[in-house]
């Protein structure tokens, strides 16, 4: 099984570097020249909670890819959810009846492979693992989490067993019947993160504020009433349980308490304690994937009618701190609960 990974950052790098490891041949291609030159010459390191390693790798950029001329069985398109369609478009005339295109991504990327590929050439993948690109040629990785593949369809095929079984070379990889449920139910954890990295603070630090823990669970749950309105059934994964928070009449403070402790706890005990979209916003003075992930949703939600003003004003919130125009603090967070207390009584459904 051959292996053409799109974007060698963070997570294609974990997950090339350890398909390198278990003697797979991987192609990275990737954007970033000096990633792509250190690759080349001193390897692919990472550094993980357990161990710290490197493999020799061959590296392209996408202007070579011509010359390259890749024969592209299975690819891992691995970028951020924006630049899904442009990182892919310059492989479309290697993609043949055989290739098979895997999203390993955060949001809803397979809406936008499909149109491009086919959904018969596309694979769903839930990604929850940390990891972060440190330098050229150097990837932080938080440690195992769930990983799981499927096809869009709910079917469970000959290619996705085999694709598992060389994924397992990571980790516990595992196949799914409902790849959307679990792609909403990051979604929703998503709302959360997001509002996490309104403030320069660790994510454990942020879900244990118990002045904002109704607020936050009532933005999760707008994003999960859209889903529920799509017809998808939301899973949980790593200590995020969408089912105690949709539908709303049936949360129960004292179990939801609790889970959310668990949740805080493995944030706190990851080596990457605060969130991509933070190191986005805070370190690298970049767009986040806000506009390939809740703006989309927020569009979903209007087509069925849904008024989404948590998720709007989250929106809106980290849209100005990516131009610049306010900063990262604890008074976003309180200007959502301001809008959440002074809303009309958000009604149990």
């Amino acid at each position: 099984m051959k292996f053409t990974i799109i974007g060698a950052g963070a997570i294609g790098g974990v997950l090339g570097a350890y398909l390198i490891k278990a003697g797979y041949k991987v192609t990275f291609f990737d954007i970033d020249e000096e990633h792509v030159k250190e690759m080349n010459h001193g390897g692919l390191t990472i550094e993980g909670p357990d161990e710290i390693f490197t493999v020799r790798c061959n590296a392209l950029t996408p202007n070579q890819l011509e010359s390259a001329n890749p024969e592209l069985e299975t690819v891992f398109l691995c970028v951020k959810a924006q630049h899904t369609e442009k990182a892919l478009e310059p492989f479309l005339p290697f993609i043949k009846k055989e290739t098979n295109v895997v999203s390993i991504q955060n949001g809803l990327c397979e809406k936008m492979i499909v149109p491009l590929i086919g959904r018969e050439k596309t694979i769903g993948c839930f990604v929850n693992f940390s990891a972060d690109y440190l330098a050229p040629g150097k990837i932080l990785y938080g440690g195992v989490a769930s990983l799981y593949i499927g096809e869009l369809d709910g079917t469970i095929s000959r290619r996705v067993k085999e694709l598992q079984k060389a994924l397992l070379s990571w980790g516990p990889a595992e196949i799914t019947e409902n790849i959307w449920g679990y792609l909403w139910g990051k979604m929703s954890y998503a709302g959360l993160l997001y509002a996490t990295a309104l403030v320069d603070e660790t994510m454990a630090t942020v879900v244990r504020q118990l002045e904002f823990r109704e607020t936050l669970i009532e933005l999760c749950a707008e994003i999960l009433e859209v889903c529920n309105k799509e017809g998808v059934f939301p899973l949980g994964f790593d200590d995020w349980e969408p089912s105690l928070i949709y539908p709303r009449e049936k949360q129960n403070e004292k179990e939801l308490a609790a889970q959310l402790e668990k949740l805080a706890t493995r944030m706190a005990e990851n080596k990457k304690t605060k969130s991509g979209i933070w190191r986005d916003l805070a370190i690298r003075k970049r767009k986040t994937e806000i506009d390939a992930q809740l703006v989309p949703i927020l569009r979903i939600g209007a087509n069925h009618g849904l008024e989404m003003p948590l998720t709007s004003l989250l929106v809106n919130l980290i849209k100005q701190i990516e131009t610049g125009s306010l900063q990262m603090g604890w008074e976003n967070l309180t200007r959502l609960k301001q809008m959440y207390e002074s809303g009309e009584k958000y009604v149990k459904s």
